[in-house]
């Protein structure tokens, strides 16, 4: 599997991210996305062959990709990048060139880590800012799920508003290149 992005926590250590193999990871993306916490996910019935045949499906996809992420070497977290002029807000909202849709999920954990969620959303917000071709970072996670709109205030997303998708309510956010690195930046500040 191809590694795509490293960056070090000065807290947590080492993230990654490599590309995601459908098949192999299959088995594992299972557990993750049934879960009673990945609820907003959206695949709380699915078996393993169902979600092997999603992942398949984005990785055929030209304008979506999944990758897996690690900590430490272990597989921890799955993030999407995708185009939003292509997939998901095609016609929600007023997509601008460079705009970079994504998602994320931490796996499930029985001793949760103090700063992780945020530490993987920071990897992955970096990762997309590595490419120069993105401008923004465009999220429309489901309005009820109060936590990750937190986590993406934290980041630097500014919230555009609510808007109605076939399978949820979401809040569409959006971060410029400069309010993550200003949300960063403040965030390593206040822990000095």
């Amino acid at each position: 599997m191809t590694g795509v992005f490293t960056r070090v926590d000065d807290r947590l250590g080492e993230f990654a991210l490599r590309t995601l193999d459908p098949d192999a990871d299959a088995a594992l993306l299972h557990t993750w996305v049934t879960h009673p916490k990945a609820s907003f996910w959206l695949m709380q019935d699915a078996d393993e062959a169902a979600v092997a045949e999603e992942y398949r499906r984005i990785a055929a996809h030209p304008h979506h990709d999944a990758y897996l992420g690690l900590w430490r070497g272990e597989p921890t977290f799955l993030a999407e990048r995708y185009d939003p002029a292509y997939v998901e807000l095609v016609g929600l909202y007023d997509h601008q060139p460079g705009d970079v849709g994504m998602h994320f999920l931490c796996a499930p954990v029985d001793a949760p880590v103090h700063g992780f969620t945020r530490a993987v959303l920071t990897t992955v917000m970096a990762w997309l800012f590595a490419d120069p071709a993105t401008v923004r970072v465009v999220v429309e996670p489901d309005v009820r799920n109060t936590a990750v709109h937190a986590l993406n205030a934290a980041v630097g997303f500014e919230v555009v508003g609510p808007i109605a998708k076939p399978e949820k309510d979401a809040l569409l956010s959006v971060c410029t290149r400069a309010q993550f690195h200003a949300a960063v930046t403040d965030l390593e500040g206040a822990r000095a």
